[in-house]
């Protein structure tokens, strides 16, 4: 990562936290295009591993995705069999989504690989500072969720 251009700039928060969450996505989007996957790919992925089988609309909504962009998803996923797609016995209008075993283990690939991607941007920082900054970014992220 740069240095900001100017000692203003550098005293601004926002700015240093978009800079370097620039720098975090575009690093994790480069090792998901490796695999030629994307992060909504891992974002779907982590979904299902977290909340279970779940309504195509309901996952949509939970990563505020439009459907159709989420259909768009799950095509590339199931083609790859990372997901699965039946439809609902209940109602043969809606689609069931889960996450297959391969998904499962694709999961934990991308984690590693990103772990590592956050291994290289906190690099300057100790494991308690690293600690003590996701924690604070995690009670900052939750607060600006309902945004």
């Amino acid at each position: 990562m740069t240095s900001p251009a100017t000692p203003r700039l550098a005293a601004l928060t926002p700015y240093l936290l978009s800079r370097v969450g620039r720098t975090a996505r575009t690093l994790v989007a480069e090792r998901l295009a490796a695999r030629g996957l994307r992060l909504w790919d891992m974002a779907v992925l982590a979904a299902l591993a977290d909340h279970g089988p779940q309504v195509q609309r309901e996952l949509a909504e939970r990563l505020d995705v439009h459907p159709s962009d989420m259909a768009k998803v799950l095509d590339g996923l199931a083609r790859i069999g990372r997901v699965e797609r039946e439809r609902d016995p209940a109602d043969r209008r809606r689609v069931r989504v889960r996450i297959g075993e391969p998904g499962c283990r694709l999961l934990e690939e991308l984690t590693t690989e990103t772990a590592a991607v956050r291994d290289e941007l906190l690099a300057p920082l100790d494991e308690a500072e690293r600690a003590t900054l996701h924690e604070l970014l995690l009670r900052v992220h939750l607060h600006g969720a309902g945004r």
